[in-house]
């Protein structure tokens, strides 16, 4: 052969040889040194289940390094099944691939290291053979799994909080289709999940309120927010219900937006309070004004001899007044006992030496401010005039106060007797005159005077006012405006 030949010949033999082996910069790389670069825990044993390698990524996990030949089935220090009860080494995974003689993928054990941390992992062992097929050991992969528990330890935390939540917690599609429904969702709103799920969202939508579904969903693709957003919404039985409405896009994995969360919560009570206080507000703004014109209208009817007369006349009729505003407030504006008005008004007038000379009898009628203030005026007027003129101004004279209160007509009676002879006056005295106003024009009643030897007799009619008893459910009855 010549040499013209030679190359093709040398070309002829490399092509029918095997390939070389993978190398780096002309070296092939040991076995070793490529299991040692990985990252998954990587062993072998014999066939009696004594170690005879691992990888550091292995003496990682374990947080040891096993004794080679001695160390057997598995290299931890000691193990654990998934729910915490000890495992003996002969009892883990590749203890089983060896007795068995078979591939095991995916057995579970938890690994506790020396330091008492625990390790979840997954075991993927297979049995080795030799060219004979005689078994001579096997290779085991522990995968740790402890990101994947905690990432289910805390979805499972998550679901528990989403489905014990008060909250209606659903998610949807950006078709906007109903995906999740907690029970939230279903006290709120009547529907079970089973009902719900897959339904169009627009379910719970009343018909004026449909654009607004379009509207929250382009927003949602946008990646924006809606917060506290107040709205109506319908339920199963087709009843309307105020809700408070906060909806969050929601992405996967790479961070698009696939759907929606919607937090909504029953805020029925707060409209409630709401309009409450909007009419506690005007009924405060009314009360105040008929307060201040009745002040202004005792002032320009009081009268009197000298300025500390006045003073003292008008300092008592506020003082009426005040005492009725804050049986009021004490009842948190249900209704005044008529009763309990009378009785602490004549207080001031009957102190401990005269205790019995004054009776109070009548069924307990809840009176209005309007009704209340007036009325405590009047009684006001009677007992000042009693005091100083009338039965309350001597010893023996008594005071009985009584009142019937029909559907239709109210009528309260003040008579006095055992005091002074009492003759009819030739003109209207300053107390009697605020009396004739105040019933006329406050309460829109009639009031008579009858001077009889035995005392007065003032009986005092109005439109009827409904009766409460004293243990009902203490709620006021319509009295005159």
């Amino acid at each position: 052969m010549d040499a013209t030949s030679k190359p093709a010949a040398a070309t002829q033999k490399a092509s029918d040889a095997t390939p070389a082996p993978l190398t780096f910069e002309g070296q092939v790389p040991r076995l070793e040194d490529v299991l040692n670069a990985l990252a998954v825990a990587i062993y072998t044993t014999d066939a009696e289940g004594r170690i005879t390698f691992c990888n550091e990524a292995a003496v990682a996990l374990w947080g040891r390094r096993p004794d080679f030949h001695s160390d057997g089935w598995c290299g931890s220090w000691k193990l654990f099944t998934p729910d915490g009860a000890a495992m003996a080494h002969d009892e883990c995974p590749m203890a089983i691939a060896l007795k068995e003689r078979r591939a095991i993928s995916g057995g579970e054990a938890v690994a506790e290291r020396p330091d008492g941390t625990r390790v979840p992992f997954v075991a993927f062992p297979s049995p080795l053979h030799d060219a004979e097929g005689t078994m001579i050991g096997a290779v085991n992969m522990l995968i740790d799994v402890s990101e994947r528990e905690r990432a289910e330890r805390a979805a499972q935390h998550l679901a528990a909080v989403v489905e014990s939540s008060d909250d209606a917690i659903i998610s949807k599609s950006l078709q906007g289709v109903i995906q999740t429904w907690n029970k939230g969702a279903q006290r709120l709103f009547g529907y079970t999940a089973e009902e719900a799920i897959g339904q169009p969202v627009t379910i719970l939508i009343p018909a004026e309120r449909a654009d607004e579904e379009p509207r929250i969903l382009e927003r949602i693709r946008s990646g924006d927010r809606v917060d506290d957003y107040d709205t109506m919404r319908r339920r199963k039985d087709g009843t309307l219900v105020p809700i408070s409405l906060t909806v969050s896009p929601v992405k996967n994995r790479i961070g698009l937006i696939v759907g929606a969360s919607k937090i909504a919560r029953d805020i029925s009570e707060r409209k409630q309070d709401e309009e409450r206080i909007r009419l506690l507000a005007a009924e405060v703004d009314h009360r105040a004004k008929n307060l201040l014109a009745l002040v202004q209208a005792t002032v320009h009817l009081s009268q009197a001899e000298s300025a500390e007369a006045l003073k003292a006349a008008i300092e008592g009729r506020l003082r009426a007044i005040a005492n009725a505003h804050s049986l009021f407030a004490q009842s948190h504006w249900a209704g005044a006992s008529l009763r309990t008005l009378v009785s602490e008004e004549l207080a001031a007038f009957t102190p401990i030496r005269r205790q019995g000379r004054v009776q109070v009898n009548g069924p307990d009628v809840a009176v209005t401010p309007n009704v209340a203030q007036a009325l405590a005026m009047v009684v006001h007027e009677l007992a000042t005039n009693a005091a100083k003129y009338g039965a309350l101004s001597s010893t023996a004279g008594q005071v009985q106060v009584e009142w019937t209160s029909e559907s239709d007509q109210f009528v309260l009676r003040w008579r006095e007797r055992g005091g002074p002879t009492v003759a009819a006056p030739t003109r209207s005295g300053f107390g009697t005159k605020v009396i004739e106003q105040l019933v006329r024009t406050q309460l829109r009643g009639k009031v008579t005077f009858d001077w009889q030897l035995g005392g007065l007799v003032c009986t005092i009619s109005l439109p009827g006012l409904h009766q409460r008893a004293a243990n009902g459910d203490g709620a006021a009855g319509p009295g005159p405006a």
